[in-house]
């Protein structure tokens, strides 16, 4: 039987950095292990043997990786800041590699842009988000159908994101990570407007 381990999610999964799965197990493609949750990027110090949230996280995340693969293939998710592709660079090193397709849907980018960034090698499409899902912002990016997926349970939804995304061939202005540092906006707190 096939495990986590002999993927690029292994080291991560040890780690403890894959959270709050929604998914996390074999796609319909064989080979193809998939993740959708939160991956901790900073952890936060632990008090007294108390486990803390991360106190970075990359949310929203819909990921695959191929057994026997050192990276992983495709990954989208939500950032809260641009400024945070260098913790998620730093928590995944060894797992983000050339040639994969990398989404990070940033928090405080103009929603009008759309950036690529290469950051040690590895090349990132950088999108802007505002009130939507990664989920639903992927379907539009890949011009998937949401009837398509009706049928599909999530591991044929993930197949069918990773599918399109390793077809996705859009090019982007490129700027570096410190022009994107330079021209992304305030970061939001999330908990603001939120009834207590």
């Amino acid at each position: 039987m096939s495990s986590i381990e002999k993927t690029a999610f292994g080291q991560l999964d040890a780690d403890k950095r894959l959270q709050n799965p929604v998914f996390k197990d074999w796609t319909k493609k064989p080979g193809r292990f998939g993740f959708r949750g939160e991956i901790a990027l900073k952890f936060a110090a632990n008090i007294a043997d108390e486990a803390r949230p991360p106190e970075i996280v990359a949310a929203q995340v819909i990921a695959v990786a191929e057994e026997g693969k050192s990276g992983i293939d495709f990954l989208a998710c939500y950032l809260l800041s641009f400024a945070y592709l260098e913790p998620l660079v730093d928590a995944l090193r060894g797992a983000l590699v050339p040639g994969g397709k990398y989404f990070l849907f940033c928090n405080n980018i103009d929603l009008s842009k759309r950036y690529q960034v290469s950051y040690e090698g590895v090349s990132f499409y950088i999108l802007p988000i505002d009130e939507a899902t990664v989920y639903n912002e992927t379907l539009e990016l890949f011009y998937i159908e949401r009837n398509d997926l009706k049928k599909l349970d999530t591991a044929g939804k993930t197949d069918r994101m990773a599918d399109a995304a390793m077809k996705f061939s859009a090019v982007f202005p490129e700027i570096t990570y410190a022009e994107g540092l330079a021209l992304m906006g305030p970061v939001r707190d999330p908990g603001a407007n939120r009834p207590v």
